[in-house]
């Protein structure tokens, strides 16, 4: 991936994003939603740091990395929807979709939920002697879940192929950091394990997939488990609707200067090595995907009742 198509990614993200935001607002899509704005660049860098083989699971907010991944934005779209176009036909929503087929295998709606999943996708890749790596994100919040604890340890103990990577966006919901965590660096937690910690600026594309594919390739090799931590920020609220009381607008302006796509835009015009009608170019076509996207959603079959059942067992 060159930066161009980096930069094209993010600003997809970005306006998916703010896209969903809309419609929420406009009513034509239901129920809830967690945005990524803000945190593009942790979501391209990883999917950059992976191979096509390797797994990941995610969180509640995971549109982005489902599209990084190389998930068609028009049926993650329509899945937001409740199509049956979309990777779940309209039965997984923002908060439980997945595409195996792709190497990504679902968003968790409880905090910190897929962590014991990943492990397990690890596991099956160590005994089968599959050379596949699973990546994990979690936020920060899910750090201080027992869940985080359990699964860390059990990959610790049996040196499980999996990579656990924290988006440290500043609040779990409406919590600081500073009020959630006694040592406020989740990557120091990794040394009770006995596995390499490592922070890293979630705000640059080239740093998080640097340290995604080392991570990775060492999990790879049979050196166990680490813990990465990507210092982010959320731009807009928690969910639709979160006034965002818990903070300031004067707070949200200056993480703002950081915004990891103004920056790469800076970086690039600083370098010389784009023009601004390339960048011109590139936003456009991001603007197409997602006029696309609604299109195609809204054109698209509602949910077959019928396959309501299928998958289900007791």
């Amino acid at each position: 991936m060159d930066i161009l198509e980096v930069y094209t990614m993010m600003l997809t993200i970005r306006l998916f994003e703010q896209t969903i935001e809309r419609l929420f607002l406009e009513g034509r899509i239901m129920g809830t939603a967690h945005t990524c704005i803000g945190q593009e660049a942790v979501a391209v860098g990883v999917a950059a740091g992976l191979r096509p083989e390797d797994m990941m699971t995610t969180t509640h907010r995971g549109h982005g990395h489902m599209i990084a991944r190389g998930a068609d934005p028009k049926r993650v779209m329509a899945e937001l929807f409740g199509r049956d176009t979309g990777y779940s036909h309209g039965y997984g929503g923002s908060q439980m979709m997945m595409a195996p087929e792709l190497g990504f295998y679902g968003a968790n709606g409880i905090t910190a939920g897929s962590m014991a999943f990943a492990a397990g996708l690890a596991l099956e890749s160590q005994v089968n002697k599959r050379k596949r790596v699973a990546l994990c994100i979690l936020g920060d919040g899910a750090s201080n879940e027992g869940m985080f604890h359990e699964a860390i340890n059990l990959a610790a103990l049996w040196k499980l192929p999996v990579v656990y990577l924290v988006e440290n966006n500043g609040y779990a919901m409406s919590t600081p950091v500073s009020q959630g965590l006694a040592n406020g660096r989740v990557a120091d937690r990794a040394a009770a394990y006995g596995i390499p910690g490592r922070r890293v600026d979630g705000n640059d594309f080239a740093a998080v997939r640097d340290a995604v594919s080392r991570a990775v390739e060492a999990a790879r090799l049979g050196a166990g488990p680490s813990l990465l931590e990507c210092m982010t920020y959320r731009l807009t609220g928690h969910s639709k609707g979160d006034p965002r009381v818990y903070r300031t607008r004067e707070e949200e302006a200056q993480a703002a200067k950081n915004d990891p796509i103004v920056r790469l835009e800076n970086r690039l015009r600083a370098e010389a090595t784009v023009t601004d009608a390339m960048l011109e170019r590139c936003q456009a076509a991001a603007r197409e995907t997602i006029d696309a996207c609604v299109a195609f959603a809204e054109e698209s079959p509602a949910a077959d009742a019928r396959r309501f059942k299928a998958g289900l067992f007791a």
